[in-house]
């Protein structure tokens, strides 16, 4: 039979196959050949004999958290208690779009806002969507509902921000532990301690541990340049065809020229950030 792999426990492997779950091994000959079984693969199994037989091949796969053939990342945002870091969002959303996984940011704790603050996060909410990004508040939960089905989803963010909160309004039968924000820290404390795909609205949903700092290291200075989706937009423009948009003369590069214009200034210089320790 086929399934997928939803959770992993030492090396039991819980594999779902039409709607039910069986705990199994996975063949030795997995490591002979280097293949490690993660969460998300899609795998044939023995049912009689509970083993693994074979593993097939991945679509994509994600290291942090380490899960296999993902369809969408909810990239959940505080915007508020921690405030909104757009550095470690932009960050999340080049390593999403270079595995070819479509971002969905959600943004929380606007209740916590005063007007200037809500102003601001609005003015965020609609340049993301300009260039294409799907962004929704958490309170808007039908509409977040309806964005599961047949999909395997993950969550992502930094601790703190809401996952395991979210996750819980999405099913109140989950009831997945949270903790407060240490006031002292002014980050979450880490809750969730493995990654196991849950069956509800649908689809699969991953709950991964919190996180705050990624490294883009299996990408190159260009591979970040080309997943900053809107400078796709103007670099056809630009005069060089290699064109970095950092060093280069404004008047030569397009994408220079749209910044604080069309193009939002944090985002480029988080760019310019990435791409400098390339």
């Amino acid at each position: 039979m086929e399934g997928k792999i939803v959770k992993i426990v030492s090396n039991d492997f819980t594999v779902l196959c039409d709607g039910k779950y069986h705990v199994c091994k996975a063949r030795g000959k997995f490591r002979n050949i280097g293949v490690t079984p993660i969460v998300g693969d899609n795998v044939t199994i023995n049912v009689q004999d509970k083993i693994i037989e074979d593993v097939h091949e991945r679509k994509n796969s994600l290291i942090r958290p380490y899960v296999s053939n993902v369809d969408q990342v909810f990239v959940v945002t505080s915007t508020k208690h921690p405030d909104i870091d757009l550095n470690l969002l932009d960050k999340l959303l080049v390593m999403i779009e270079f595995n070819n996984i479509k971002p969905i940011i959600c943004l929380t704790k606007m209740d916590l806002l005063n007007s200037e603050e809500a102003d601001y996060i609005d003015d965020i909410k609609t340049y993301y969507e300009s260039i294409g990004y799907t962004v929704l508040y958490n309170t808007k939960l039908d509409m977040i509902k309806s964005l599961f089905k047949d999909k395997v989803t993950v969550f992502a963010g930094q601790s703190g921000v809401g996952k395991s909160t979210l996750l819980n309004k999405l099913n109140v039968d989950l009831d997945l532990e949270t903790n407060e924000i240490s006031e002292a820290l002014g980050r979450g404390k880490h809750t969730t301690r493995h990654v196991e795909l849950i069956d509800m609205l649908g689809g699969l949903v991953a709950d991964t541990p919190g996180f705050s700092s990624l490294d883009l290291k299996d990408m190159t200075a260009a591979d970040i340049r080309d997943n900053f989706i809107e400078f796709n937009l103007y670099r056809d423009n630009c005069k060089y065809a290699d064109c970095m948009h950092n060093k280069e003369d404004i008047n030569s590069c397009m994408v220079k020229q749209e910044v604080g214009k069309k193009i939002l200034k944090s985002r480029y210089e988080n760019y310019l950030k990435f791409i400098e320790k390339k």
